[in-house]
This record gives C-alpha cells, structure tokens and sequence, in this order.
C-alpha cells in the first residue's frame, strides 16, 4: 500500500463532480471562548452527513460495478452505502449488533446489505473478511484503502486552498485516514502548518499506536460512536509517523462539552467525534492561544442518547460568556 499528494490531486475531479466544497465558517463567540481564531470545516454538510463520503466516492468511482464488503460502526457504512447507491454497485456492510439503529437504518435505506453480527468491531471485520473471501468482493478496510484517504485529502486540500497561512489544523481520529490525509496535503502544500491529531483516551488505540511506533490493540471503551477503534491501522499509521506534528488525548466527557459549545456558539450540532477537534483546544489553550486554526467537524450524525445531553451547562454558559464578539453570526471562508 502506498498513499502520497498526487493521489490527492487525481480524486480532487472524481470529487468536485459529485460534491461542493463544504463551508468553513468562522465564529466569533467561539474565538472568544476559544482565545485563538477558529475555523470549523463543516464536514457535516455532506450528503451522509460525515467527511467519509468523499473517501467512498473515489473509491467508488475507480470500481465500479464491483461487489463491495466493508465493515464499520456508522459514518464509513453510511458513505460506502451511498456512493455504492451512486455507482449502482452492490454493497455489504458488517456491524456490530449494537449499531446505532438510526446508522443502520441509514445504511439500508440507501440500498447496502446490513448484517448485524458480534459484540465489537473486530467480530463485525472477522465476518466481513470471511464474506469477501467467499463472494469474491473487495473487502474495503476502513483505514487501509489508500482511494479513501485520496478521497478523504480533498478536504484538507479545499481547506489549505482557502486558508494557506494556517498555524494548525485538528483532526479527530479513529482509523486516522483524515490525520494521515491532512498531514500529507499540508507537508506538500503549507509545510509550517502543523496537523495534530485527536482521539478519546477511552479508545486510544490509534495514538499508542503513533507513540509506540508499533501497531497496538487497545480497549475500545469511548462512546463517542465515531472513534471507537481499537487497534492501529497500518497505513495511517505509517503516514502519521512519519508527517504527524503531534497526537493528543482527551475525554470523552471534554468531547461533550465541545459538542454543547458548537451547538451554543457556532449553531452546529456535531456528534461526538466531529467535536473532538475543538475538544482538544479547550483542552490544550495555550498551546493555540491567538493562533489561526481550523479543525474538523467531521459528522453530524449524532445519536439519540448525545442529543439528550446537547443542553448548555455552566460549564459552556461561562465559555460563551466571555466575550460575545461583535457578531452573532459565522464568516464564510470556504
């Protein structure tokens, strides 16, 4: 496997036919509670709801036709159904028994075959494994397919496009297709912005396995749906290694915060991984104290049981609080 900028620049036509460019908005209420300037890329915008589609639509669009077997918790089955749906490609999806149902129900209605088998993700790749080896389909592994991370690179590309002088983009992690992606565009095209990546410390698979420079398993306890892996992948790990500026832990109660402060303070409901990024400066202030960042909002698909806890705390009431800036509203920059 291999994975470098020009796979990036090919899907960047493959991608631009079948999706915009998302927003990027920047928020003043939120730099104020923030102390840095803050662009959120609204990878929830797209069709599925989820930055993934844009891996699954390359991918998609260099095999079509071809039976597909893949295996995932939500945001990933959700984009490989849809651009199997747009490619009239036939496509099967393996997950855990306790997937979210709205996810599932998604998957389904844009046409996938959902087998629902095992307690974790490694029972639902064991059986999707098996499957491809007996149907003769592609098996399509969340993290080592090189077309999704090419796909997936177009985001930093629109991002780096817009916003060159960048000091640092933040990017949540499960597989790490979307850090491994970003650290590859920004080396090739804004070398001093620095990619740090983000994950749950209650699954923190992806970043032991970054720190240990070894492939590691982990217990896989967040509930943040989005990031439950728990082990390394090999090919973002080996691009991580290798271009990642750092890797950052942080709870999944601090994700809940996050995703109350994008919901009072820049008018966007994220799920839980799709707020980790801005987990990680509110974790981390002064590390990014009057710098330009953008980080990614990467879903929307938010579960019923996170919504019920979206109503604003203290906690965000004092975050919001401080400074109300000169405007309510958002700056579109992409």
């Amino acid at each position: 496997m291999s994975f470098s900028y020009a796979d990036v620049r090919a899907a960047v036509p493959t991608i631009s036919r079948h999706l915009p460019p998302t927003p990027m908005w920047s928020y003043p209420v939120l730099n104020a509670a923030v102390g840095a300037t803050v662009h959120v890329k609204h990878e929830n915008a797209q069709p599925v709801g989820a930055f993934k589609a844009r891996g699954a639509l390359n991918l998609l669009a260099s095999t079509p036709g071809r039976g597909a077997v893949t295996y995932s918790t939500g945001n990933h089955a959700q984009s490989m159904a849809w651009a199997s749906h747009l490619f009239d490609t036939p496509c099967t999806v393996v997950m855990p028994e306790g997937a979210n149902p709205a996810k599932v129900a998604a998957v389904q209605a844009w046409g996938a075959t959902v087998i629902l088998t095992g307690a974790t993700l490694a029972d639902a790749e064991a059986h999707a494994v098996d499957l491809a080896d007996r149907t003769g389909h592609r098996l399509v592994s969340p993290g080592d397919t090189p077309e999704l991370l090419a796909g997936v690179g177009t985001l930093y590309q629109e991002i780096l496009t817009a916003r060159p002088g960048l000091d640092a983009i933040v990017v949540p992690v499960g597989s790490g297709t979307g850090a491994a992606a970003a650290a590859v565009v920004a080396e090739a095209v804004a070398p001093r912005c620095e990619v740090i990546a983000v994950q749950s410390s209650a699954s923190p698979a992806a970043h032991d396995s970054w720190r240990s420079g070894a492939l590691c398993t982990r217990p896989n306890k967040t509930r943040v749906e989005g990031l439950a892996t728990g082990r390394g992948y090999d090919l973002p790990q080996q691009i991580m290694r290798k271009h990642l500026a750092d890797f950052v832990l942080v709870s999944d109660d601090s994700i809940a915060e996050a995703q109350r402060l994008l919901a009072a303070a820049a008018h966007t409901l994220a799920e839980g991984a799709g707020a980790a990024a801005l987990a990680a400066l509110l974790a981390f202030p002064d590390r990014f104290a009057g710098r330009e960042v953008a980080v990614i909002c990467s879903g929307g698909n938010a579960s019923p049981t996170e919504l019920a806890t979206l109503s604003p705390d203290a906690q965000v009431a004092d975050h919001v609080a401080k400074d109300r800036g000169p405007a309510e509203g958002g700056q579109q920059v992409a």
